[in-house]
This record gives structure tokens, C-alpha cells and sequence, in this order.
């Protein structure tokens, strides 16, 4: 099983009561939220949190169709501000994104309405889909298995709203990674530790947990860049010295211990 921890132990708890308690949360943490010295929904605030998340995660620019999916209908779910939402839009496909978070769909349609671009956006829980089956060209789950209280249910529910031959992409957060080895050697916390709920997986786990797709590309990413969240002489070494470090060695040697774990997943056509 997932190395995992719900709040007060109540794992064993409906997935809407947890899914109640995990909304609270993200409603007041919205992500990435402190990297930006701009007030929230102003134009540079959305301009430095599209800036450090392709910085922090450039890889998805080069495994996920953002320019490849003009005209098809594509869902982003847990989507928070839009900032992968938006370069669907901008790559013309029929963007829905949705959250479970009223606050993130705040910002999110103040951030589609910045960049001029139209996209479908409302408040919804990833285990419970508010759309047709068989119904999206291609789905993007990225942060969000983590952090809901049924894993498995926003695997099917993904499933489910995908036409057949779709295509997925669902990231989760790798248990045997450098940064979870590091969190604990340093004594720091992982970035949302206080969230309601927090799911790692090993890459087996995780790979029977999107098994309902016959067809499953996992792929490690998520390596060490300058981290602008961690102050003190902590954040200064981990800064000046362990990411040249890191970086420096073959990546043959270090891919299996990425943090982030990429589902690519297709439906089956028939």
C-alpha cells in the first residue's frame, strides 16, 4: 500500500467527509501562492506563478501536448490558477478545468480572462466528475492523487470521462525519491505536510493504482532547481550546493528517484 497520512486517522472515513476536510484546506493554501510578491489575481502574480512552475516542472513542456490538442476537448482536473489550463487554451483545445477549491477557480478564471482566453471552469471533486462518460479528448491530473482521499477513485472517474483511445496524464509523488529521503534527512517539511491528506507511492503502487488503462508510460521527473520557498542556511546549501551536486551526476544513476511520478496512460479504443 501507498505510504499515506489523513488527518486526525480518519482514513477509514467516507471520501466525501475527508474530500470536505481536504476542500478547507486548499481553499485557504492555494499553491504556489508564496512564490509571487504581486498581489493574487493581478497580472504579474499570474505571470511569476506561470514563470516557477515551468521552471520547477519544464519536463511538461516536453511530455505533455500542450500545442497538440487544438479543437479536442481537454479537462485539467485539480487545475488550481490555471496555469496549465491557460497554455491548453492558448494551443486551441476546448479547455474544462475544474477544482475542488473555490478559491482556485476564483484566480483561475481571473487568469484565463488576463491571457484572453475562454476555458470552462468550475468547482468539482476529482472522485466525482460532473460530465458524461466518454466524453474528453484528453485529460490532465497533475497534483492531485496525492492529495484527494480516494486515489483510486479519481483514476476511475479520469477513465471514465475519457473517450475511447484518450489519452491521460496523472502525476503523483514518488515515496523512494531524492527530495522524500532529503525531507527527512534535513528535517524539513514537504511542501503542503500539513494538507488533510498526503498519499506517496512506490512506482509499483503507483502503477497498479492507474492499472484500469491498458496502456501505462511511467515516467520519473521532478529533479532538484533552486528552491525560492526555503530560507536560512538549510535553504542556502540545499541552494548553493546539493542541487549543482544532484545535477552533476550521470542521470542514468538518479532517474528511479525523481519526486514526481508521470502517469501517460491511453484508453483502450474499443
Amino acid at each position: 500500500m501507498s505510504e499515506s497520512r489523513v488527518l486526525q486517522g480518519v482514513g477509514v472515513a467516507p471520501p466525501d467527509r475527508v474530500n470536505r476536510r481536504v476542500r478547507r484546506y486548499w481553499n485557504q493554501h492555494i499553491h504556489d501562492l508564496a512564490i509571487s510578491r504581486h498581489p493574487p489575481g493581478s497580472p504579474g502574480f499570474f505571470d511569476d506563478l506561470d514563470q516557477y512552475h515551468f521552471d520547477k516542472l519544464h519536463h511538461l513542456l516536453r511530455l505533455v501536448p500542450f500545442d497538440g490538442l487544438a479543437g479536442k476537448q481537454v479537462l485539467d482536473v485539480g487545475c488550481g490558477t490555471g496555469v496549465d489550463l491557460v497554455r491548453f487554451a492558448r494551443g486551441g483545445a476546448r479547455a474544462t478545468g475544474v477544482d475542488i477549491a473555490d478559491s482556485a477557480i476564483a484566480l483561475a478564471r481571473q487568469n484565463v480572462a488576463y491571457r484572453g482566453l475562454h476555458a470552462h471552469l468550475l468547482v468539482a471533486d476529482g472522485e466525482a466528475l460532473p460530465f458524461p462518460t466518454e466524453h474528453f479528448d484528453y485529460v490532465f491530473a497533475h497534483g492531485v492523487a496525492q492529495y484527494t482521499g480516494n486515489g483510486r477513485h479519481l483514476v476511475e472517474e479520469v477513465h471514465r470521462v475519457l473517450k475511447p483511445g484518450g489519452e491521460a496524464a496523472l502525476q503523483g509523488y514518488n515515496r523512494i525519491s531524492w527530495l522524500n529521503a532529503l525531507s527527512k534527512l534535513m528535517k524539513v517539511d514537504l511542501e503542503h505536510e500539513g494538507a488533510p491528506v498526503l498519499h506517496t507511492y512506490s512506482p509499483a503502487e503507483f502503477r497498479a493504482l492507474v492499472d484500469v488503462f491498458p496502456s501505462v508510460d511511467l515516467v520519473f521527473e521532478r529533479f532538484p532547481v533552486k528552491s525560492r520557498l526555503h530560507g536560512g542556511w538549510k535553504g542556502l546549501a540545499f541552494n548553493a550546493c546539493f542541487v549543482g551536486a544532484f545535477n552533476a551526476l550521470p542521470r542514468g544513476m538518479v532517474t528511479r528517484y525523481g519526486w514526481h511520478l508521470l502517469a501517460l496512460c491511453r484508453k483502450s479504443s474499443t
